[in-house]
Order: structure tokens, then C-alpha cells, then sequence
């Protein structure tokens, strides 16, 4: 937002910068632990497969085991906390054109 009114719109807009990059942080975890239970399956899918197990029971397998749970457990983790950091980055900034729009009222009266 170009050219701030007050400190107090300063500080909205600030925070909502830092948790928008708190979010940012949390999808890119979610993300990482999506891509670890994908390469984590088709691993498992592969070595299933040299022992002659099927696609179905390679999969059954695969969802049973810590690292799967462990994965998915992070992404939804992350993906949780992202969701929060991001609604709470939209408050501020909200909060921050709220107290811009409400300036430029008063001065115009």
C-alpha cells in the first residue's frame, strides 16, 4: 500500500506483510510433506511391485506405514496453520484499508 496515513495503518499493513510470509512458510511444509507421502508411495509401489505384490496391496501397505501417517500428518498440519495465517493476514489487512478509508472520509467532510 503506497504512503501510509498514521502508525496505526503502518502497523495493520506490517503485520498482515508478516503473516502473509508466516503463511507462505506453513504451505511450503505442506507442500514439502505432500511431495515426501508421494515419493514415499511410489517407492513403495515399486518395490511391491519387483516383489510381485499388487498396486492395491503396495498402497494398503504404504498407508499403514509411520512415514505415510507421518506425512500426511504434516501436510495437514501445515496446511491447518497456513489456512489460519493467511484468514489472520486478511483481517489486518482489511483492518489496514479500514483505517485508510475512514481517514480519507473524515477529511473529506
Amino acid at each position: 500500500m503506497p504512503g501510509f496515513h498514521d502508525d496505526d495503518e503502518r502497523a495493520a499493513w506490517a503485520l498482515a506483510e508478516s503473516l502473509l510470509d508466516k503463511a507462505r512458510a506453513m504451505m511450503r511444509q505442506a507442500e514439502s510433506a505432500l511431495e515426501t507421502w508421494k515419493l514415499g508411495k511410489e517407492l513403495n509401489r515399486q518395490r511391491c511391485a519387483r516383489r510381485g505384490i499388487s498396486e492395491t496391496d503396495a498402497e494398503i501397505r504404504w498407508a499403514g506405514t509411520a512415514n505415510a501417517k507421518n506425512a500426511l500428518t504434516d501436510n495437514s498440519f501445515h496446511a491447518g496453520l497456513a489456512t489460519m495465517y493467511f484468514g489472520a493476514a486478511s483481517a489486518y489487512y482489511a483492518r489496514a484499508m479500514y483505517m485508510r478509508t475512514r481517514r480519507d472520509a473524515h477529511i473529506g467532510r
